[in-house]
């Protein structure tokens, strides 16, 4: 069977990160959704997204596939349904399409569908940026039963103090002298030939993913994630860090996600609670309005390729877009536009050459190459948010 993995209805509630990604190449827990789907179906997906993203992400139809939208994280139970689909049948979840059957050029009319109502208890779907962290402590859990099953971990090293190691689990070559890990309140993972330096304190859920570093003296707390090639110091609280992004030194980052190849300056905080404990508002960029979250809690929504100068100070709930550099004292807006420079002083636009010039750079370093694929994506995003940028 050919599985193809679609943005579906939520994809404009999830920019920034959706600006330069499907919705299935996410990261929430310690796989990407697109990751967790192929596990349990065994099989590899493709993806229907914006034209834009198309080269990069292509979609491959086959004579029979099965498209499942890529909001709603699977389980097993999930996984089994969706494989069990037949021709002309679809799954769905209240008034969503969750996954269907269809064949080769086939026009999509759901009313001419077997309907099956998705009815169990198990649903976990992102369909807001905030999702992505608040959701990440039950994803973190998923995933870790899902990748440790039947295997066997590394050993502890007797340096390193942990408590309820049975949900401790740690992949080759990874390194972790000297810390602390508390899995008392859910399951710790370290990915292959990750590092975790000394006198770091880890409580879980908590993910450390492939090649990824915790610097000297790190606290983190539950509900994070840090990405594959990421690096993170000072102290960090229930944040996603997707990959390839760096918050290298002291300061606090929480309930915040950040995107890829993103850098946070040393020293640098945001802002996670309003002093009138008041609920927070996020830039929803369908809307073109802040719109409520729900939440007491809410820091950070820092899109790809974004960066912060050392002591930059973030508002409670702000969202950075795509590549944008700022820098300088005071609060910056709690909406900063992709391709902005500048700070609470006032922003620029930050040319896509200049732009450019720093991200081939910053890849290099990681050894993966800036391409013209990659290039396209960030001249398109620079185009599609030019209306909120003033200079």
């Amino acid at each position: 069977m050919n599985y193809i993995l679609f943005d579906g209805t939520v994809r404009n509630q999830l920019l920034p990160f959706t600006y330069t990604r499907p919705v299935a190449d996410i990261r929430v827990g310690i796989l990407t959704i697109r990751e967790k789907w192929e596990h349990l179906l065994g099989f590899t997906t493709t993806t229907v997204t914006e034209e834009y993203l198309s080269e990069k992400y292509p979609m491959v139809e086959m004579e029979q596939n099965i498209l499942i939208n890529a909001s709603f994280l699977p389980s097993e139970n999930l996984a089994n349904l969706v494989k069990g689909l037949s021709e002309n049948q679809a799954l769905f979840y209240n008034n969503e399409p969750l996954a269907f059957f269809s064949t080769e050029g086939q026009e999509i009319d759901f009313d001419a569908f077997e309907v099956i109502q998705y009815s169990y208890d198990d649903v976990l779907r992102i369909e807001h940026t905030w999702d992505i962290f608040s959701k990440n402590h039950e994803a973190i859990k998923r995933d870790f039963k899902m990748l440790t099953k039947d295997r066997k971990s590394q050993s502890i090293p007797e340096t390193t103090v942990a408590f309820n190691p049975k949900d401790i689990f740690i992949e080759e070559g990874a390194k972790l002298p000297l810390c602390s890990l508390n899995a008392t309140d859910g399951p710790i993972y370290i990915g292959k030939d990750a590092e975790i330096m000394e006198g770091s304190m880890i409580r879980g859920p908590f993910a450390l993913c492939e090649n990824a570093t915790i610097k000297m003296a790190a606290k983190i707390y539950s509900g994070t994630t840090v990405g594959p090639h990421s690096k993170v110091g000072g102290e960090v609280n229930n944040s996603v860090i997707m990959g390839y992004s760096n918050k290298g030194h002291d300061g606090f980052l929480g309930n915040s996600v950040l995107g890829e190849w993103c850098n946070i300056g040393a020293d640098s905080n945001n802002s996670n609670l309003k002093n009138n404990y008041a609920e927070v508002r996020l830039w929803d960029y369908e809307t073109q309005r802040f719109a409520n979250t729900g939440l007491q809690f809410c820091g950070l929504m820092m899109g790809d390729h974004s960066k912060c100068g050392i002591n930059t100070m973030f508002n409670t709930g702000t969202v950075v877009g795509v590549s944008a550099n700022i820098f300088g004292s005071g609060f910056p807006r709690n909406f900063i536009p992709s391709f902005s420079w500048g700070g609470s002083a006032g922003m620029t636009t930050y040319k896509t050459n200049k732009a450019f010039e720093v991200a081939k750079v910053v890849m290099a370093r990681r050894k993966v190459e800036f391409t013209a694929q990659d290039a396209t994506i960030l001249e398109h995003v620079f185009a599609e948010t030019s209306q909120w940028r003033k200079g």
